[in-house]
C-alpha cells in the first residue's frame, strides 16, 4: 500500500492518485497546475494554507487505504 509523509512533494502526491487533487481544491490548494507548487512539499502547502499537516497526510493516507480496499 502507498503511503505518503509530510515530506511528499505535491508532485509526487497527484503521480501516486490524481483523485487525491479535489481533497486538496476543497482545502484551498487551487494552485496544483502550478509548477512552483509540484516542488513544494505537502507540509509545506499544508502550512501556507493553514492545515494541520499530520492531519492532511492522515486524510490522504486513509483515501489511499480506502482506494485500494
Amino acid at each position: 500500500m502507498t503511503q505518503i509523509t509530510k515530506s511528499t512533494m505535491i508532485g509526487e502526491l497527484l503521480q501516486i492518485d490524481q483523485n487525491i487533487a479535489p481533497i486538496l481544491l476543497n482545502i484551498g490548494m487551487h494552485c496544483l497546475g502550478c509548477p512552483s507548487s509540484q516542488m513544494e512539499t505537502v507540509e509545506e502547502a499544508a502550512m501556507v494554507h493553514g492545515i494541520d499537516p499530520d492531519a492532511l497526510v492522515k486524510e490522504i493516507n486513509d483515501f489511499l487505504a480506502k482506494d485500494l480496499a
